[in-house]
């Protein structure tokens, strides 16, 4: 799994402004209102509320916001009609992009992504499309300079982890979905293990470079899709260059 940039793409999307930032939040809101609605409100019986948090507080998302966003849905319970929706297309140079929504208007969701696809160079495709190219696994993301590889390796391996891939400054460690909550909270109860970044998340089997002049107009089908509300997730496999090489 090593050498596919999954680090700088991750360090790409959480470089955002105070006006996306507080997109996130909202986004992991309805996240929290849809885990608040199927398992309630107390994060310690709610392993899928738990995982959210860890979300929210790897995007620096105010405790005070995720408490107030727990109690609304909490209170709130009727009116959370939200409903997941996944869409597969593929964007410039024949990149495969999955998309995660949740939304309460699937037909303005569905012409909302569309859109996107078709202004920058896309097409929206079919279920199952390109997401047979892609494996669901728990992406935890680990400061290398507080812990050494060996010594993360042994405390993810022992705590149910797949694998631990040293990328740039970060240790990636990879899980099964249902392996995801029990390894992260792990690690988070060692001292010496600091996590940047924790999610469940689409890997790809093979990572794909565009040519230069697909790149620009990828992230902006890119920007467009995370610019949309409904859109919780985009996931895709295209090797993201540095900025200073673009």
């Amino acid at each position: 799994m090593s050498g596919h940039s999954k680090w700088h793409n991750i360090q790409a999307k959480k470089g955002k402004t105070d006006a996306a930032r507080a997109s996130v939040f909202t986004k992991i809101g309805r996240e929290i209102a849809i885990a608040v609605k199927e398992g309630g409100a107390d994060p310690a019986s709610n392993s899928h509320l738990r995982d959210i948090i860890a979300k929210a507080k790897a995007n620096n998302m105010p405790n005070d916001n995720i408490n107030r966003s727990i109690k609304k849905a909490s209170g709130d319970l009727n009116s959370v009609n939200y409903e997941s929706m996944t869409y597969e297309g593929y964007g410039p140079g024949g990149s495969a992009i999955i998309v995660d929504a949740l939304t309460d208007n699937k037909n303005r969701t569905a012409g909302d992504v569309r859109c996107a696809f078709d202004k920058f160079g896309g097409s929206l495709g079919s279920t199952g499309c390109v997401s047979y190219m892609f494996n669901r696994k728990g992406v935890i993301v680990v400061d290398a300079s507080c812990i050494t590889e060996d010594e993360l390796m042994e405390l993810a391996i022992l705590a149910g982890a797949e694998d631990v891939v040293e990328e740039d400054d970060a240790f990636m460690v990879y899980t099964s979905p249902q392996d995801y909550t029990a390894v992260r909270e792990e690690l988070e109860a060692n001292s010496k293990v600091v996590i940047l970044s924790s999610s469940l998340d689409m890997i790809p089997d093979n990572y794909i470079e565009l040519e230069e002049n697909k790149v620009h107009t990828f992230n902006k089908l890119l920007d467009r899709l995370d610019e949309l509300d409904d859109v919780q997730e985009v996931y895709h496999n295209v090797i993201l260059p540095d900025e200073d090489e673009e």
